[in-house]
């Protein structure tokens, strides 16, 4: 009982600062996450055992210059395609029964592009507006929550089926496919507040970051599962780090980022 209380007052301050600083303006939203990235970075770097400090540089370097700097759609546009890469050499990584054993090199590309860009296009995801787009950005979030409370309420009552029990034993196919369904009960309703998306460009982001989330989830336990512990940090009582929290947001913003674009370009 003091563990569900514990998680669930950890929840509602970790909703409230999130939503606060959205509401609020974009330059607090930005510097959020911009903080939630180093702190993400740092639990990754702690549990891949990545020493030095240049990541750290190199997130903040890319963050300054695409969030203020750079306005140029080609640059932003590589910067996406390259972050979608990694994540898809990534899914290599996660389905693999082979051990893997990554180069320092390879761990710094993954901290910069999966990590770092992610957080960078989870912040960039407001600005495709012509205003800072509180409730679409909002509406991802609450997309993201939706797909995990339903995934585990319909997981632990009707799950019978594990999805990928050799990363995450208590996942199910029952549970994903129930999230997925109450995400897009979930993009009906708020196609009548965001109206910048039709409710059908709403039933297909809430799909890509349905899918993308999930994946992202189990990629972050398989890198904890390689390195065997349990939480990527304990920030957060009841729940563990910032990686653990924005896991499936991290991994899901360039392929949000990319749907947004699409559905602008054949606007």
């Amino acid at each position: 009982m003091k563990e569900i209380l514990r998680r669930s007052i950890t929840g509602v301050i970790y909703v409230v600062l999130l939503l606060g600083t959205v509401f609020l303006n974009s330059d607090a939203f930005d510097f959020l996450f911009m903080i939630f990235g180093l702190a993400c970075l740092h639990e990754y770097k702690r549990t891949v055992q990545l020493k030095g400090y240049y990541i750290f540089i190199a997130y903040l370097g890319l963050w300054w210059a695409f969030i203020y700097l750079i306005h140029d759609n080609t640059l932003i546009t590589i910067l996406m395609f390259l972050t979608i890469t990694v994540d898809v050499a990534l899914l290599f990584f996660l389905f693999s029964k082979k051990p893997k054993t990554f180069t320092v090199l390879q761990k710094s590309i993954i901290a910069v592009f999966y990590i770092g860009a992610g957080c960078i296009f989870l912040t960039m995801i407001p600005y495709k507006q012509n205003d800072f787009a509180k409730f679409l950005i909002m509406g991802i979030f609450i997309l993201i929550w939706i797909n995990d409370t339903f995934a585990y309420l319909v997981g632990r009552t009707l799950g019978r089926t594990k999805l990928y029990s050799a990363v995450s034993p208590k996942k199910t196919i029952e549970g994903s496919l129930g999230g997925l369904i109450f995400a897009l009960v979930a993009a009906s309703i708020l196609a009548k507040y965001e109206t910048s998306l039709t409710i059908y460009q709403w039933f297909i982001l809430a799909t890509v970051i349905v899918v993308a989330g999930s994946l992202g989830d189990l990629l972050e336990s398989k890198f904890k599962r390689a390195a065997g512990i349990k939480d990527s940090g304990a920030i957060l009582p009841g729940h563990g780090g910032i990686w653990d929290r924005l896991d499936s947001l991290v991994f899901a913003a360039p392929f949000a980022y990319l749907i947004l674009n699409l559905f602008s370009y054949v606007s």
